[in-house]
Formats: structure tokens, C-alpha cells, sequence
């Protein structure tokens, strides 16, 4: 594996690349960042994780001129969140240099970004804001040298495909352009044949996009025993952060109000929520002042934190690539990583095809019992007490420990230790909504699927909260009120 510093990379970038953990470089960072340092354009197919922010973002960076006060540098995301995760992590790769960043889009402050626009040498956009200020001419494109498009494919999915082109046709004509994108349809093809100058390609392989990094585990579980194995689950794995997966947002809602009952640091996000609050919670995420992030797909999209150690499908997605799309929120950064998906029996057909997509066997795992748990939560404890045998500071205790001893059996002192150390889960109990299991027949219908093997066989979210403090359900504030169940309104509000 090749090293940053045989890149011949500037000082700045290389303590940058070190202060944020990285000494190697991905398979897709080994192949661009030359031909980006070379001025050449560049067509990767690489999905999410890959490293592809630092693929493009080292050679901007190289080139930005930090005389020239204007935007040098432009990258076009799908998402406002991926727009705002680009933007940091260009960020702290550029700050060493002085090279600052701003994502801009829509639902923030135009007059605000416009007063911005004027200090900062790299925009990170989505399509639809950036040409509104490409409208108003509230920003000037005239030196841009490096553009790139980010999941190109999926600003396809989106309908953005057409104000791409408008906005590559704003650009200076001798540019470098980068494009990425997990697939190749024709319409992304046409792109880099039209509006590219005579691009390199550069392919991730699979196995080095996806899931080689990451255990992947089922149980197959009745929908009523899933909160109280996940719980279970959690005690026993003790992940540093891991991400929950919910098909639904009111599914969300409650998974996320039933782990913080059971004492878990826990919150949730969906698209109901504003964009301060979602913003919220993932900072909250990033710097582990929540362990537990429960998510929809939507939600979740573009999300890149390299510490998630597990993913939990509480819920099958509904078509295999958004299940590639979930478990690739961890095993990051070269990191191991774990996934456990929740599957009902009616829903095994589904996990074959994402078995098939994935090209490998996702292995059958025991449900766990609460005796299991316990005991995760005990070894927890164990190793808290190990960890401190060395502490300077245990001199202060040592009197004490000394007149324990005299009148105890040294057996039972550590017991009671680590009960007093173990973290007791307050048995609150907790009852789900229920979710239409996915079923497939073949490969496309079947009874429950909706009548087809597309992406939507459910209807649209209802996004209704299922507790309501005006309403005589108490339940959504129940600190304190371990007795309360968390109950549905209704057994077809659920999607």
C-alpha cells in the first residue's frame, strides 16, 4: 500500500493527513491523487467510503492560488449533508495551508452564503442552490481550475442530470474535472465523453468498495422480540458508536425514545426534522456525546464517520443496494466493521437477493439471551477495573483497600465492585408499532411486497409521531415513568 509522504505532497497537507489518522492511502486515493496532482481528468467508479474526499480534495488543495480572492476550487454534491461533510473534511485537510471551504445549499441564508462566497477559495454546492447563484451572477466561477462531481449517479437518481450540464457549461473550458460515481449508466458516460478532456479512469473494484472490511450477521427474529434484542445486542457488543437502521420515521422516533428508556445515550434523525436539529444530532454523533444514532435511509445518505464500529438493521431495507448503502456507514478508514440486520421469516427471500448483490454469505447468528447480556455488561466492568490496576492515584486508596480485606474476603470486595460498576438496564418495557415485513416472491412480488420488486412497495411515510403530549398518551415523556409502554395510535399508521 503506498503512503502519503511517496506523493510528493506539500509539508502542510502531509501534518494535516497525519493529525487526522491517516498514513496510507486507499485504493482509490493511490490512483487519483497523481493523476489530480497532474492536472489530468479523472472518471472514478467508487462508491461511498472509499476515500474519495481526499482523492480530490489533496490535489484542489495543491493547486489553490491563496493570492487570487476568489473560487479556485468547486465540488458538486447530491445532498446538503454530503455538501457539509465534504466541506469539513476539505476543510482540515486545506487548514494547514490557509485553504478555506464553504458547502452551500438550499435552505440556508442567501445573503448570508453570498457575504461568504467572497472569503473562501473552494465551494462545495448542490446543484440547485449553486445555480441560483450562478443566476443572480452572486458568484464568480471565472478561475475555477478543478471541478468535481461527486456521486454523479445518484445527482441522476435526484433529476439534477440537466443542471450539471448547465453548470459545467458555466465554467472556464480549461479546467481540470473530476467525476465519481458508484455506476456508469449513459447519461453519466455522456457527461464525461461531452464535457471531459480525454479523462483516466480509475475503478475500485467491489470487494474494496463495500463490504470487505465489515462481519456481516443476521438473526432471524419475529418483529415482536426485535426491541429487546437489540438491546441485548448492544451490551454485549458495546460499540464505540454505532448507527441503527428504521424503515420508517415514526420507526425511528420510537426505536431511538425506547433505547434512551433503557438507558442508552441515543437520538434519531429522519427528514421530518429540521436541518438545525439534524445538524445537532450529528455533531452530537461525531463527538460521542451520543453512542446510538437511529436513522432512515434518507437520513442516513452521505453520512461518513470513521469511528462506527456496528450497524444494526433493525429493519430489512426495502431493495438491496440501500442495504450496501447502510453497512458502508462503518468498516471505514481501512477499520473493521459489524453488521447485524433484523429479519423476520417472511423476509428471508430478501436477504438472499442482498446475499446475491454482495456476493457474500451473511452468517445466521443465535438470538442473544438477557443472561448474555449481563454478562457483556459485567466483562464491560471487568475490564474498567483492569484498566485502573495501574492508576497512580489508587494510592489514596489503598488504606481503605487494606481495612476491607482485614474484614472481607478479597472474592467478595470484587464482586461488589463490579455490581457497583456494572450499568443495571432499567427494564422499561418497550412495544413497537408494527412494520409490514418485506416478503419476496422470486425476485419481484409477493404477498406483503406491495406487487413488485421496485423501491417503494410501501406508501409514504405518514411521518406521524406516535406520541403526542397534547393528547392523553404521556408516554414520549417518560423520565421517571419506567412502568409506561410506548404505544401505537393505530396499527396502519406505522408506514
Amino acid at each position: 500500500m503506498t503512503t502519503f509522504n511517496s506523493l510528493g505532497l506539500s509539508e502542510p497537507i502531509i501534518k494535516a493527513l497525519d493529525h487526522m489518522g491517516f498514513e496510507e492511502t486507499t485504493p482509490i486515493q493511490e490512483q487519483t491523487i497523481p493523476l489530480g496532482l497532474q492536472g489530468k481528468d479523472v472518471i472514478g467508479q467508487a462508491q461511498t467510503g472509499t476515500g474519495k474526499t481526499a482523492a480530490f480534495g489533496i490535489p484542489m488543495i495543491e493547486k489553490i492560488d491563496k493570492s487570487i480572492k476568489s473560487v479556485q476550487g468547486l465540488v458538486i454534491a447530491p445532498t446538503r449533508e454530503l455538501a457539509i461533510q465534504v466541506a469539513e473534511e476539505v476543510n482540515r485537510l486545506g487548514k494547514n495551508k490557509g485553504i478555506r471551504t464553504l458547502p452551500i445549499y438550499g435552505g440556508s441564508n442567501m445573503d448570508r452564503q453570498i457575504r461568504a462566497l467572497k472569503d473562501n477559495h473552494i465551494v462545495v454546492a448542490t446543484p440547485g442552490r449553486l445555480l441560483d447563484h450562478i443566476r443572480r451572477k452572486t458568484i464568480k466561477l471565472e478561475n475555477v481550475h478543478t471541478a468535481v462531481l461527486d456521486e454523479a449517479d445518484e445527482m441522476l437518481n435526484m433529476g439534477f442530470i440537466d443542471d450539471i450540464r448547465d453548470i459545467l457549461k458555466s465554467l472556464p473550458e480549461h479546467r481540470q474535472t473530476l467525476l465519481f460515481s458508484a455506476t456508469m449508466p449513459k447519461e453519466i458516460r455522456n457527461i464525461a465523453t461531452t464535457l471531459m478532456n480525454d479523462p483516466e479512469e480509475v475503478k475500485v473494484k467491489s470487494k474494496e468498495m463495500t463490504v470487505e472490511n465489515i462481519e456481516q450477521f443476521y438473526l432471524e427474529i419475529p418483529e415482536k422480540h426485535k426491541f429487546d434484542t437489540l438491546t441485548r445486542l448492544l451490551d454485549i457488543d458495546a460499540p464505540g458508536l454505532a448507527i441503527v437502521f428504521g424503515r420508517t420515521k415514526r420507526r425511528v422516533d420510537e426505536v431511538s425514545d425506547g433505547l434512551q428508556a433503557r438507558g442508552f445515550l441515543s437520538e434519531g434523525i429522519h427528514g421530518d426534522l429540521t436541518q438545525g436539529k439534524r445538524m445537532s444530532t450529528l455533531n452530537k454523533f461525531k463527538q460521542g456525546r451520543i453512542e446510538i444514532l437511529v436513522a432512515t435511509d434518507v437520513a442516513a445518505r452521505g453520512l461518513d464517520i470513521s469511528e462506527v464500529s456496528h450497524v444494526y438493521n433493525f429493519d430489512i431495507p426495502q431493495d438491496p443496494e440501500s442495504y450496501v448503502h447502510r453497512i458502508g456507514r462503518t468498516g471505514r478508514a481501512g477499520r473493521k466493521g459489524k453488521s447485524i440486520s433484523f429479519v423476520t421469516p417472511r423476509e428471508k427471500a430478501q436477504l438472499n437477493l442482498i446475499e446475491k448483490l454482495t456476493k457474500k454469505k451473511v452468517e445466521r447468528m443465535n438470538v442473544p439471551s438477557s443472561d448474555e447480556a449481563r454478562r457483556g455488561q459485567q466483562q464491560l466492568a471487568v475490564e474498567k477495573l483492569i484498566e485502573n490496576v495501574d492508576n497512580k492515584e489508587l494510592e489514596k486508596y489503598q488504606h481503605s483497600s487494606s481495612e476491607l480485606l482485614e474484614r472481607y474476603d478479597a472474592s467478595d470486595l470484587i464482586a461488589a465492585a463490579l455490581k457497583i460498576m456494572t450499568k443495571e438496564r432499567t427494564e422499561v418495557p418497550v412495544r413497537l408499532s408494527s412494520v409490514q415485513p418485506i416478503s419476496v416472491k422470486g425476485q419481484r412480488s409477493g404477498k406483503g411486497s406491495g406487487g413488485g420488486g421496485g423501491k417503494k412497495p410501501y406508501r409514504k411515510d405518514s411521518g406521524q409521531r406516535p406520541y403526542n403530549k397534547q393528547g392523553n398518551n404521556k408516554s414520549r415523556n417518560y423520565k421517571g415513568k419506567s412502568n409506561r409502554s410506548f404505544q401505537s395510535k393505530g396499527r396502519n399508521s406505522s408506514n
